[in-house]
């Protein structure tokens, strides 16, 4: 019997031998703009020989191929072994853990409360027997009864108020246990938490004590890079605050830990291309022209609920009716006639714009403020023709499970739609997808007949769905944030402040009324480079008020960078056609048209203020049209890109009026984008 009960004590410890978990802590972590490099401590004693160790409480989205592990000394790796555990919530959460600690706590007092009681209970049993005992067997006179009898009454009557007082400790303890347990009940009754497990089996040749450093990369983690630019008065310094929002559902919490941030990304694919030789020779109308992989600008904001922003051509003017998606979802809309847009975002990281005869293009949502500027597609350009059924989004049927949503529909005869070399002449309003189309182009009628025959009377859509597309970066710029931060896993953003600088600033006025009639003010500045910023959301703060935002964008900024402050509603700016200079006219086989426009600008403010103004003059990108008799009477001209420039001083309450002019002739016959 002895021996039975020797060996039940033993059990316990021996499931917690065979049982090998070892703890460890995060120390440090650096996030990349995508994912992050996790380092963990671990220190335990190690026997000689072999011997497995399980590390658990580890993230579940770990690149199995990034472990490391160091400071192991004469100690080798036998294997390595990643996995991921299932575990019910009150075993992982922390407040699940604080529920049941705090059941532990109350379930202890309440036992030792139930002693007192006990307690309580053998005096008024002993004090009852001893009355008994006493009222026999002595003989009392009356003062010794009283004195007994007063005692035994007092003593009775304080035991019999204490364990009530007791009791109701205890039934005060076991509602906070009840309404505890029904938190419980709540924590499990969600889905099992996936918690990442490194089973190590070492190799010791003496018994030895570790100190070991494992790391390793995880996804679903970053940072955003977001500025403060405040501005206290014109002619001011400007204090540029460089801050990065912190994001991670790895799976574990970062408590208390040391974090860096870099401005790497080492989850993207990082190998060198090689490059051949190219060879020409006759291809189909339907040849993919494979085009070089871009390199990664920006990068996926998950704070961003809302974007807004211009889609424009290259030469800053709006295009109305592009279509902007985000990638992989249905969710889209289209640019309205002053080429603005606006999109709610629930999913997905990246936009699509699309428009006919512009390339395609695609940009993380790196901001709430997102303009875009779409390139002509030239390729295109020379077979597209207007056949009067609307935008893009014209497409409809079903092809292969694709779907455009939204699609008007045609009361006359439609084109024959090819998509991707293949024919379908019975495409049907209905669905296929935008986001997937990479290009389209229209085949006039003539054309179309002799290669698809008869189906194409109406001319031909040739629509060419999108590959895959990989975009590659690497940087190496590190920021060692001082202060220890607690980020849990739970997506939310937290703000880290990486620096703080003081730059000099030039301010002066902008307006540019062929794109904008607003006036705005704007500060420049230089020696911008050192500071290693990126494209990211700023706040703008002038005079201690909140101007709006902006987007400060390095890689499209020249040695001087300009920010705006904001619209001034103090000057006004107008720009008018002159309806009375030169009508146009003909000449032989030619239309002459001529253009004057006036420009007035009016400070309605109580000081003086220094003012760009800014227009231009088109430029011919075809033989056919001449641009001449260009009048610029006061303005900058740039003759490569056409635009005017005025550096004006206006005092206070004064008014200044600027003029151009200029001549185009083109064939009659045609139609021009003026």
């Amino acid at each position: 019997m002895k021996n039975y009960i020797y060996i039940l004590l033993l059990i316990p410890f021996t499931l917690f031998a065979n049982d090998k978990k070892i703890p460890s802590k995060i120390k440090e972590v650096t996030v990349y703009l995508s994912g992050a490099h996790i380092t963990r401590s671990s220190s335990f004693n190690l026997a000689a020989g072999t011997t497995e160790l399980k590390f658990t409480g580890l993230s579940s989205k770990v690149d199995e191929n990034s472990i490391q592990i160091s400071g192991l000394q004469t100690v080798s790796i036998v294997s390595i072994d990643y996995g991921i555990n299932y575990l019910d919530s009150f075993m992982v959460l922390p407040e699940a853990s604080k529920v049941q600690d705090k059941i532990k706590e109350l379930t202890s007092k309440i036992a030792l409360l139930n002693n007192k009681i006990s307690g309580l209970h053998e005096e008024e049993l002993l004090i009852t027997t001893n009355r008994s005992i006493s009222a026999t067997n002595e003989s009392l006179n009356l003062e010794k009864l009283k004195q007994i009898s007063t005692y035994y009454r007092e003593r009775i009557t304080a035991i019999k108020n204490e364990v009530f007082n007791i009791n109701l400790e205890i039934n005060s303890h076991n509602e906070a246990v009840r309404e505890l347990r029904l938190q419980q009940e709540e924590l499990t009754k969600g889905p099992a938490i996936a918690q990442g497990e490194l089973i190590v089996k070492f190799d010791a040749p003496i018994a030895t004590s570790l100190n070991l450093m494992i790391s390793y990369l995880v996804t679903d983690a970053g940072w955003v890079p977001t500025y403060d630019i405040k501005s206290e008065a014109l002619n001011s310094s400007i204090q540029l605050k460089y801050k990065a929002n912190v994001y991670q559902n790895t799976g574990a919490d970062w408590q208390h830990v040391k974090i860096n941030l870099s401005t790497g990304n080492p989850i993207q694919q990082t190998t060198k291309p090689n490059i051949e030789a190219q060879y020409l020779n006759f291809v189909n109308a339907n040849w993919y022209r494979p085009t070089a992989i871009q390199k990664s600008k920006y990068y996926y904001n998950p704070a961003v609920k809302k974007v807004i922003g211009r889609v424009t051509d290259a030469s800053g003017q709006p295009l109305p009716g592009c279509n902007v998606v985000i990638k992989g979802t249905n969710n889209g809309t289209q640019t309205d006639l002053d080429g603005n847009y606006s999109l709610v975002i629930t999913t997905g990281q990246e936009l699509e714009f699309s428009y006919i005869g512009y390339t395609s293009s695609e940009t993380p949502i790196y901001a709430s403020i997102i303009n875009t500027r779409m390139e002509e597609n030239h390729a295109q350009l020379d077979e597209v023709v207007v056949v009067g059924y609307g935008r893009s989004n014209a497409l409809s049927g079903k092809v292969a499970g694709i779907k455009i949503k939204g699609a008007p529909s045609v009361a006359q005869e439609l084109p024959l739609y090819v998509i991707d070399g293949v024919p379908m002449p019975n495409f049907e309003e209905g669905d296929i997808d935008a986001a997937d189309i990479q290009s389209m182009e229209v085949l006039k009628s003539e054309n179309a007949t002799g290669i698809y025959g008869s189906n194409a009377s109406a001319g031909v859509i040739l629509i060419t769905t999108k590959k895959s597309k990989t975009e590659n970066d690497v940087t190496h710029t590190l920021f060692a944030i001082k202060k220890p931060y607690s980020i849990a896993s739970d997506g939310d953003i937290i703000s880290l402040e990486i620096n703080t600088f003081t730059l000099d600033a030039k301010y002066e006025y902008l307006a540019i009324p062929v794109i904008n009639e607003n006036v705005f003010l704007t500060a420049a500045f230089n020696d911008w480079e050192q500071f290693n910023l990126l494209p990211g959301e700023a706040n703008i703060y002038f005079k201690g008020g909140f101007a709006g935002k902006t987007v400060l964008d390095p890689y499209t900024t020249a040695k001087e960078m300009t920010i705006s402050l904001g619209i001034d509603a103090g000057i006004t700016v107008t720009r008018k056609q002159d309806r009375n200079f030169k009508d146009k006219s003909f000449l032989g086989n030619n239309r002459i048209l001529n253009r004057a426009y006036d420009l007035e600008i009016k400070n309605n403010k109580n000081t003086s203020v220094s003012i760009t103004l800014m227009d231009r003059i088109p430029l011919s990108e075809n033989n056919e049209i001449k641009v001449s008799e260009m009048e610029t009477y006061a303005a900058e001209y740039n003759a490569k890109n056409g635009v005017l420039r005025w550096n004006l001083n206006l005092k206070s309450k004064a008014t200044q009026k600027e003029r151009f002019s200029y001549q185009v002739k083109y064939p009659k016959n045609k139609h021009i984008s003026l």
